[in-house]
């Protein structure tokens, strides 16, 4: 990867809607080759998809809260189940296994703290292998969806 294919990444991370011909010209190649560099670095893994940034709290799900996650267990198989009964939860954005305790953390979306009560009881307190639940709520998102450094 060279400062061209990282130019096109930066790029793309500012807006995923640009244009073939508008990406070209922003990073200064003509069409075809900035094509090849665009196909490379897709089928290379570096660009892992498209998709639009919906903004939460216009859609109602104003309430946000970090959920720290303790395992009974962390034998394989309920690491295994834990983890694909969290991937189909859709109010968690975002699951993360740990290094210590706890085992994870997870960013939970809600519509209000109703809703996440809701969800904290018949949901993320049912999860395989769950031996305790803590939440914190998030007062304010400082940074967010910022790109990554190239």
């Amino acid at each position: 990867m060279d400062s061209l294919d990282r130019k096109i990444l930066a790029e793309l991370q500012r807006d995923g809607r640009l244009s073939l011909t508008d990406l070209a010209e922003r990073v200064g190649l003509s069409l075809s080759p900035c094509h090849r560099r665009l196909r490379a670095l897709e089928e290379s893994g570096a660009i892992s998809g498209y998709r639009a940034q919906l903004d939460a709290e216009a859609l109602g799900l104003t309430f946000e809260a970090l959920v720290f996650v303790t395992m009974r267990d962390g034998d394989r198989d309920t690491v295994a189940a834990f983890e694909t009964a969290v991937a189909n939860v859709a109010n968690i954005l975002r699951a993360q296994r740990l290094f210590g305790d706890p085992d994870y953390l997870l960013q939970v979306v809600a519509r209000d703290i109703r809703d996440f009560q809701r969800l904290y009881d018949e949901q993320l307190s049912a999860l395989p292998g769950v031996q305790r639940l803590s939440s914190t709520l998030v007062m304010k998102n400082v940074v967010e969806n910022q790109p990554l450094p190239l």
